[in-house]
């Protein structure tokens, strides 16, 4: 084959992808548009009180349109033959499971205790039709067998995923914007691994993520709600284990890498608010990045501050793969971007508090 032909050849593979996701990325735009049209004339609003992020009532359940994305994506590569591991009929089938309690709840109240017992419903769903996450490669650091705990394991991070990126979920962009990172990194690590069902699906979520996005970029005219919310946080932590062994096993920790601040500010918020002795399961203000909104911070710059500190440590976690030698400086350089990222996401907060002179973690 000439040198022609091969670049003509990768002209019509990314010409390809660009099509799938510019029309993954309308038709979710257009749903969102409807959704939210739709949502307004019904009174279906999110009306702001005294722990909201938002001073209008805005439409909610704009996630819909991501989730319709995500099955249309599933239909399309089933008709032009594009197929999968066996199982992933279920766990598709269980992340709408959540989508749709999730929606309920958008529009009622669904007890916590009904919403927990579907997420670890979802989650076993997944890891018994797929299984479970076996093994954690770190790259030079080795290869780590989670044995007998595998189980447990992988449905703890699928539920804790799930409920970390609903609870992330309160100021304009932060989560449409986190979900094209964290979604991207999915797909380009498929790519590489040469593995195209996984990767055309979670580049369709990313895409639909970004036309999401255009309604609810700050200020936005409509939310996410929990129907798009949890959808996304179930399969960012599940999708990988639509990959083989070998690329589940080190796509794994280059989620954990991108997804690290909505984590560590979960976690963070969890353990601080048990410390105090609160109920974690009432609506807050008290998450590091509404703190930084009620310091004075716009939601487009936490949005993008969030978003760009898991995009730096998504991509050296994907250059680590593609190194032909060691990749020991990039996984250092991905590991140094959490620690520093987070030890300076704690002193902006904490900086931000002081000059405004205020306290907003209680």
């Amino acid at each position: 084959m000439t040198a022609s032909q091969l670049v003509a050849g990768a002209s019509i593979e990314w010409a390809a992808w660009a099509g799938w996701c510019l029309t993954a990325a309308c038709v979710s735009s257009a749903i969102t548009f409807v959704v939210s049209t739709v949502a307004d004339s019904l009174s279906l609003l999110d009306r702001p009180n005294e722990r909201s992020s938002h001073v209008r009532p805005t439409p909610r359940g704009g996630g819909i349109g991501i989730v319709a994305v995500g099955g249309l994506a599933v239909l399309v590569l089933w008709l032009v033959g594009i197929g999968g591991p066996p199982g992933k009929a279920w766990l598709f089938g269980a992340a709408l499971g959540i989508a749709a309690v999730s929606g309920l709840d958008d529009v009622t109240t669904v007890s916590h205790h009904l919403r927990l017992a579907v997420h670890v419903a979802a989650a076993a769903v997944a890891a018994i039709a797929m299984g479970p996450f076996r093994t954690v490669d770190l790259g030079d650091f080795g290869m780590v067998n989670l044995g007998l705990a595998a189980w447990p394991l992988s449905i703890v991070w699928i539920v804790g995923m799930t409920n970390a990126f609903n609870f992330m979920d309160g100021i304009d962009g932060i989560a449409g914007l986190t979900a094209v990172v964290a979604m991207g990194v999915v797909a380009c690590g498929f790519a590489l691994a040469g593995e195209p069902y996984a990767a055309a699906l979670a580049a369709s979520l990313s895409a639909a993520a970004c036309g999401f996005l255009v309604w609810n970029w700050h200020p936005a005219r409509i939310f996410m709600g929990d129907v798009g919310s949890a959808f996304l946080g179930f399969l960012i932590a599940a999708l990988p284990l639509l990959g083989s062994g070998p690329t589940r096993a080190w796509l794994l920790p280059a989620v954990v890498l991108v997804m690290w601040p909505f984590l560590f500010d979960t976690l963070f918020t969890l353990l601080r608010r048990l410390g105090k002795g609160e109920n974690v399961f009432e609506a807050h203000r008290s998450h590091l990045y509404q703190r930084l909104v009620i310091a004075g911070w716009s939601h487009r710059t936490v949005a993008l501050l969030y978003g760009g500190m898991g995009c730096l440590a998504g991509t050296a976690a994907l250059a680590a793969r593609v190194l032909p030698t060691s990749s020991r400086p990039l996984e250092l350089s991905a590991m140094a971007c959490v620690i520093v990222g987070a030890a300076a996401l704690l002193l902006l907060v904490q900086g931000s508090e002081a000059r405004l002179g205020c306290h907003t973690a209680s």
